[in-house]
């Protein structure tokens, strides 16, 4: 069994532990979202959102945790990490260690899917399932109605450049592509 490493470079974009180097998952089983990508995403939920700090956050199909963690750096009070694979896992307790941020992380190695009801809503939820499954609009539809998604919670999805999004319930609020990815800003209607 070999450890995470930092193969890729990946690193924290901003905030308190900016240029600090992540640990990534052995194999390619996970596609870790690129610095640039990261930093384009959290661009455009600092212009809604103005700050991070005291947010409780979530960051779903979670890979290395770099949405996580760039939350954490940024100010956010809390983030629950929750990732099936065993690589994964390994490499998001690893970067938490490495941060010291413990504290301020709960790591769950399951499907998303898998989850129960919410004891409360989050303020910002981060997905970045496999591209082109249709995971993510799954996963949001299920974390809603679990009560995981609150009237005011802002929620990101990254999709591969050609995917395009439509759940029920929802509306996106903006989109963005960056290289591969498409990044997509979503709010519950009203």
């Amino acid at each position: 069994m070999k450890p995470a490493n930092a193969r890729t470079g990946l690193r924290i974009v901003a905030g308190e532990w900016r240029g600090r180097k992540l640990a990534t998952p052995e194999g390619d089983t996970t596609r870790p979202t690129a610095d640039r990508t990261r930093e384009t995403l959290f661009s455009m939920l600092a212009s809604r959102l103005g700050t991070f700090e005291g947010l409780k956050v979530a960051d779903f199909f979670a890979g290395s945790g770099a949405l996580g963690l760039e939350a954490l750096s940024r100010g956010a009070a809390h983030c629950l990490f929750v990732d099936q694979d065993p690589a994964a896992i390994r490499a998001i307790r690893t970067n938490i260690a490495n941060l010291q941020a413990q504290a301020q992380s709960d790591v769950r190695a399951s499907s998303v899917m898998s989850l129960g009801q919410a004891k409360d809503t989050l303020d910002l939820v981060l997905l970045d399932p496999p591209y082109d499954t249709g995971a993510g609009a799954v996963a949001i539809d299920k974390l809603n109605r679990l009560g995981w998604i609150g009237e005011q919670t802002w929620v990101t999805l990254e999709t591969g450049r050609d995917e395009s999004v439509s759940i029920r319930g929802f509306e996106v609020e903006s989109t963005r592509d960056v290289g591969k990815a498409r990044l997509h800003i979503l709010r519950r209607t009203a």
